[in-house]
């Protein structure tokens, strides 16, 4: 009886010793690419070759330019989901949201916003870091941290009703 007490010690030993080794970071809540292996995503297969119907309608050809068989994903995404791609203009944004893309950058576009945002969560999760079994055993406090930062969609959704905001998109109210 007492073999198997100490196997039982030894194993839980050699599980508490392993679990040492794992690693701080939560991988689930770091989604970039840390390696400096191949990027898979960035190959995209050209489109066949077809003969045209007249060479006549072939596009003049320009040197560093595009050709007919590169690869225009979002443009075969628009038509894949059933819109018309010639509505796309040459950055991917909708020649009818132009308008709206002015509107949103009118007081001026942060051109490094995302390192900036990055170095602000930096800071402001080293200051929220959570209570100290949570950071032994690296519990993820994030969020915990934003909590009073997030928004309760349903609480926003009734402020948006009371108000006399119509919600199409959001489900009929339950009475």
């Amino acid at each position: 009886m007492a073999g198997v007490k100490t196997l039982i010690l030894l194993a839980l030993a050699g599980t508490i010793g392993l679990s040492a080794c794992a690693r701080k970071d939560s991988s689930m809540m770091n989604l970039r690419a840390t390696g400096r292996g191949p990027d898979e995503f960035a190959i995209l297969p050209s489109k066949p070759l077809v003969q045209p119907k007249s060479y006549s309608e072939l596009p003049t050809p320009t040197p560093g330019g595009s050709n007919i068989s590169d690869p225009t994903p979002k443009q075969d995404a628009v038509a894949a989901l059933g819109g018309n791609p010639k509505y796309l203009t040459r950055d991917g944004i909708a020649r009818g949201d132009q308008g709206f893309i002015n509107a949103a950058s009118r007081y001026g576009v942060v051109g490094n916003i995302r390192a900036q945002l990055a170095t602000e969560d930096t800071e402001f999760r080293s200051k929220n870091r959570g209570k100290l079994l949570e950071r032994l055993f690296s519990v993820t406090v994030y969020f915990d941290a934003y909590k009073d930062q997030s928004l309760d969609r349903y609480a926003e959704l009734t402020r948006l009703r009371k108000a006399g905001v119509r919600t199409p998109a959001a489900p009929p109210e339950i009475k």
